[in-house]
C-alpha cells in the first residue's frame, strides 16, 4: 500500500510563446528515471494556450490518447477526417494504431484554453486508427466514467464545496485535481489545482472538496 503525492510546483514545464505546459511524467528534455509513468499511463499533460496557439500536426502511432477540456475548447483535426470543436464536458479519445497525423489548437473568441491530455500504451500494438469525441453528463458529487481505455478507466467528478467523494477500489489510481481543492486529510496537506495523488493498492479513500472542484481520475487493475 503505497500512497504518493505530487505536487503542482514539482511537475516539469515547458513554455512557448502563448503555451504553457506542465507534464506530470517525465517528457522529452526533461527527464526523470523515476517518473517515467503510472500503469499504462506514460504522459499527463495540462496545456494552457492562448488563442489560436496549439499544436500543428504531427504524428503518432501506438498510443491511446485522452482529452479532457477545462475551460475554452480545442479546434481538433486528424487524418481520420475528424475535425472537431472540444469544448468542457466532452471527451475526446483517440487510438493512434498503425499511425495517424493530428492537430490541437486552441478555440478563438472564448479565452485562453486549458485542457489535460493523457497518453496511454494499448494493450496490443498496430490496429486501425479511430477517432471519438462525445458528451459526458456529469452528476454532481459522484464519479462518472468518461472512457476505458488500454485496459483503464477514465471517471471525472463535479464536486460542490464540503462533497465527500469515496474513490474506487482499483489497485492503481491517479487523482488529480483540475480545478479547486480538496481539504486536509490523513493522507495529506490540502491538494490544490495540477496537484495528483498516486495510490497503489489503498481501496476506499475518501476525499473532500473545500471549494467547486473537478477530479480526473484514472483507475487500472494493477
Amino acid at each position: 500500500m503505497t500512497v504518493e503525492i505530487r505536487r503542482a510546483t514539482q511537475r516539469f514545464r515547458t513554455r512557448d510563446r502563448g503555451r504553457d505546459t506542465r507534464h506530470s511524467f517525465a517528457f522529452g528534455e526533461h527527464y526523470d528515471p523515476d517518473n517515467l509513468g503510472f500503469g499504462p499511463l506514460v504522459c499527463h499533460d495540462e496545456h494552457l494556450l492562448g488563442p489560436g496557439v496549439g499544436f500543428p500536426e504531427h504524428r503518432h502511432s501506438d498510443l491511446e490518447i485522452v482529452t479532457w477540456v477545462l475551460d475554452g475548447a480545442v479546434e481538433h483535426t486528424d487524418s481520420t477526417g475528424a475535425a472537431t470543436l472540444v469544448r468542457p464536458g466532452m471527451v475526446q479519445v483517440q487510438s493512434a494504431g498503425t499511425g495517424i497525423t493530428h492537430a490541437e489548437v486552441a478555440a478563438t473568441g472564448v479565452g485562453p484554453t486549458r485542457f489535460v491530455q493523457a497518453w496511454l500504451r494499448p494493450e496490443t500494438s498496430g490496429g486501425e486508427p479511430s477517432y471519438d469525441v462525445r458528451e459526458v453528463a456529469l452528476v454532481s458529487g459522484e464519479l462518472v466514467e468518461a472512457a476505458a481505455v488500454a485496459g483503464g478507466r477514465f471517471l471525472v467528478a463535479s464536486l460542490a464545496a464540503g462533497d465527500t467523494l469515496t474513490l474506487p477500489d482499483d489497485p492503481l489510481q491517479h487523482v488529480y485535481v483540475g480545478k479547486g481543492a480538496l481539504i486536509r486529510s490523513s493522507l495529506a496537506e490540502p491538494l490544490s489545482q495540477g496537484d495528483a495523488f498516486r495510490f497503489t493498492d489503498v481501496p476506499g479513500v475518501e476525499v473532500t472538496a473545500a471549494v467547486p472542484t473537478e477530479l480526473l481520475v484514472w483507475t487500472f487493475p494493477g
